[in-house]
């Protein structure tokens, strides 16, 4: 086999995980199951931000089924990765940092296992895939470079 058909089967197992871990979770976001309530409700009631529950619901699975559709499409795979790193890194931030904690209702801190394993998975797929990362940052480096913000 060759290494190219290698990271292509490696590129393809680690998208597969990612947005299997988002897809199933879209049901019980989009249904206000009790246990994503119970999550985005701790996250309002921490920061008292009101829009957490069910806004915050609603956007986050939005975001989780756009980064799994860009997995898909190659062009937009650094994109979909990315998306899915942002996402992940705010849900481990809120695991480890809120009253929410690693175990939620008793699971034995599955969904948190499954966040961290979203996150090597993001991270190994955007390193993968670094010349096009690479060349992405230089693209916007030369097009943004030298752009102050108007004053005021």
């Amino acid at each position: 086999m060759t290494t190219t058909r290698t990271r292509s089967i490696v590129l393809f197992v680690l998208s597969v995980y990612i947005a299997f871990v988002f897809v199933q979770s879209l049901f019980f976001k989009f249904s206000g199951s009790e246990e994503s309530i119970f999550i985005f409700s701790t996250l309002r009631d921490w920061s008292g931000i009101g829009l957490f529950e069910p806004f915050g619901r609603w956007a986050v699975g939005s975001a989780e089924l756009i980064a799994s559709i860009l997995l898909f499409i190659p062009a937009t795979r650094i994109y979909g990765a990315g998306l899915a790193l942002g996402i992940i890194s705010g849900a481990i931030f809120f695991h480890l940092f809120t009253p929410l904690g690693v175990e939620i209702k008793g699971d034995g801190g599955l969904l948190f296992t499954l966040a961290c394993g979203v996150w090597l998975a993001s991270a190994l797929i955007l390193w993968l895939e670094r010349r096009a990362v690479v060349a992405l940052l230089a693209f916007l480096r030369s097009r943004f470079a030298g752009r102050r913000p108007a004053s005021m």
